[in-house]
C-alpha cells in the first residue's frame, strides 16, 4: 500500500541519464530487453524550446531535439521515404499532485543526419549530412526547424505498433498561421503559479521497430516557464534529459509512492498506467490515475477501477488533451459512471466511431476520483479500442474496504483502546470523534461508538 501525503514538489529536477549507462536494454518497465543489436534512435537531449506565438489563448511551440543511435548498426534516414524517424513532441505540468499533459504537436519528418559526439563516440555514416545516423553518433534538429510547419505529419498517419508511417503524408488541410501543427498549448495551463512543467519527444522509426529497440525512443526533461508576453510564456528546458523514458514518469520527480507499470498489448503496442493515491486528512483519499499509450496502434478507450461494497466515492474527474489542425479525431470528454463495483470512464467504440477520442500513441489522459477507502494494491482494466477487448494494470493502487471511522486507532477491532481516545476528544468542538455531526463529542457520539462495537 502506498499513500501519497504531499500535493508539493519534493524533488526539483529530473533524473539525470547518462548515455553511459544507457543501452538497448534500458526499456522504462523493465519486463524485456531490447533487440540488443541493430539499429536503436533514442532522445538524448532536448536543449530549447521556439515560441512562435499566440492566436485565441493558445501559443504554438516547438522543441529541439538531439537523437543518438544506440545501435550497433547505421540507422536510415532517407528523406524521400518512410526510412527516416517521424518525431512528436508533447508538454506536461505537474501541479496539485497531478501530472496531466497540456500540449501535443503533429511529427516532424527527418531529412538527413549530422554525424556528431554529443551524446557518445560517433562512428560517422558519412560525411556532412548523410542520409544515415552512424552507431553512437547523435543528429541535432533546433527547434525553430521541428516547428516548420511544411515538414509537419500528422499522428493519425502513424502505426505506433510498427513504426510504419505515410510518407509522405497524404490529404493535409492547411496549417493555420501561427499556431497550425505545431505543438499548441492553452496560455491558461501555463498561468499556474505553482506547478511545474516537462516536454517530452518521441522518435518513430521504423528500422528501429524491426530490430526490437522501440521502448526506449521517448524521452523527457523539465521545462521552466518564463514571462508573459503578447506571444505567450517563454519556455526553457533545464537540467539533464532523461533518456528513454516517457513524459508520464516525470511523475516519479514528485511523489515517492506513484506507481508507473507498463501494459503490453497482445499482438500490439505498449501503455503505461500510473496511479498514486493522496490522504486528504478527512477520512477520505484521492486516487489518480493517468494512461499514457507509448506504442499501441489499437489505442484504448475505456479504464476502470475496482471499488469495493460499502464505499462511497465522489468527485469523478477526467482531462485529456485535444488533437488539432485537422487531425480526425474527436475531442468529446469521456463518460464517467459508478455502478456495479467500478468506477470507470469511457468513449465510443470502434465499431461506432472509429475516429473516437481514444488514447493514441503519444498521448496522455487522467481520471480521478476521492473515495472514503485506504488503498490497496490492485489492478485496473483498459478498455481495447479496436479489438473490443480488454487487458489489466495491475500492481496500481486502488481502493480497499471501506474506512471505519470508529476504530479510532486502526487496528481493526472497536474496543476499549478506542474508548480511551474517544475520552480525550469530549467535548471538543468539531473533534474527530464528532460520529453524527452536530459539532460537539458528547453522548451521542459514545452511543454510536459502542453500536459499532467489535472487530471486523
Amino acid at each position: 500500500m502506498k499513500i501519497g501525503i504531499t500535493l508539493s514538489s519534493l524533488l526539483l529536477g529530473g533524473t539525470a541519464a547518462l548515455l553511459g549507462q544507457m543501452s538497448a536494454d534500458a526499456i522504462p518497465g523493465g519486463d524485456g530487453a531490447a533487440g540488443g543489436i541493430g539499429a536503436d534512435v533514442a532522445v538524448c537531449n532536448m536543449p530549447s524550446i521556439y515560441r512562435w506565438g499566440t492566436t485565441g489563448g493558445v501559443t504554438g511551440y516547438s522543441v529541439a531535439t538531439t537523437s543518438v543511435n544506440l545501435g550497433d548498426v547505421d540507422l536510415t534516414w532517407y528523406a524521400s521515404s518512410n526510412q527516416h524517424p517521424r518525431i512528436p513532441q508533447n508538454l506536461f505540468r505537474f501541479v496539485d499532485g497531478r501530472l496531466d499533459q497540456i500540449g501535443m504537436s503533429w511529427c516532424k519528418d527527418g531529412f538527413c543526419a549530422l554525424q556528431l559526439n554529443e551524446c557518445g563516440s560517433c562512428q560517422p555514416a558519412g560525411a556532412g549530412c548523410p542520409q544515415l545516423l552512424g552507431p553512437g553518433c547523435s543528429d541535432p534538429y533546433s527547434d525553430s526547424l521541428n516547428g516548420q510547419q511544411s515538414n509537419l505529419a500528422p499522428r493519425s498517419q502513424c502505426n505506433a505498433a510498427t513504426g510504419w508511417f505515410q510518407y509522405p503524408p497524404q490529404n493535409l488541410p492547411g496549417a493555420p498561421a501561427t499556431i497550425g501543427r505545431r505543438m499548441q498549448v492553452i496560455q491558461a495551463d501555463l498561468a499556474v503559479s505553482n506547478a511545474t512543467f516537462y516536454c517530452d519527444s518521441i522518435y518513430l522509426h521504423p528500422q528501429d521497430y524491426a530490430d526490437g529497440n522501440q521502448l526506449n525512443n521517448a524521452s523527457y526533461k523539465r521545462v521552466n516557464r518564463g514571462s508573459l508576453s503578447g506571444s505567450g510564456y517563454s519556455l526553457s528546458p533545464t537540467g539533464s534529459t532523461t533518456i528513454g523514458k516517457p513524459g508520464i514518469f516525470a511523475w516519479e520527480n514528485h511523489s515517492s509512492s506513484v506507481d508507473i507499470v507498463p501494459v503490453d498489448i497482445p499482438n500490439d503496442g505498449r501503455v503505461f498506467v500510473a496511479s498514486d493515491v493522496i490522504d486528504n486528512g478527512d477520512g477520505t483519499f484521492r486516487y489518480e490515475y493517468a494512461v499514457y499509450n507509448l506504442t499501441s496502434d489499437y489505442n484504448i478507450n475505456g479504464f476502470s477501477v475496482p471499488v469495493p461494497a460499502g464505499v462511497t466515492v465522489t468527485d469523478i474527474g477526467f482531462k485529456d488533451v485535444n488533437s488539432h489542425s485537422g487531425e480526425p479525431y474527436a475531442t468529446n470528454a469521456w463518460v464517467s459512471s459508478n455502478d456495479a463495483g467500478e468506477v470507470s470512464w469511457s468513449t465510443d467504440e470502434y465499431s461506432t466511431n472509429s475516429n473516437a477520442n481514444a488514447i493514441r500513441w503519444g498521448t496522455m489522459y487522467n481520471f480521478w476520483f476521492t473515495a472514503d477507502a485506504e488503498p490497496t494494491d490492485g489492478s485496473t482494466t483498459l478498455d481495447v479500442f479496436r479489438t473490443n477487448g480488454t487487458v489489466n494494470a495491475p500492481g496500481v493502487s486502488v481502493p480497499g474496504g471501506p474506512v471505519n471511522i470508529f476504530d479510532l486507532n486502526g487496528d481493526g477491532c472497536v474496543d476499549g483502546a478506542d474508548t480511551g481516545i474517544f475520552i480525550t476528544q469530549w467535548g471538543f468542538p468539531g473533534g474527530f470523534a464528532d460520529f453524527n455531526g452536530d459539532g460537539v463529542v458528547n453522548s451521542g457520539d459514545l452511543g454510536l461508538l459502542i453500536a459499532n462495537w467489535g472487530c471486523g
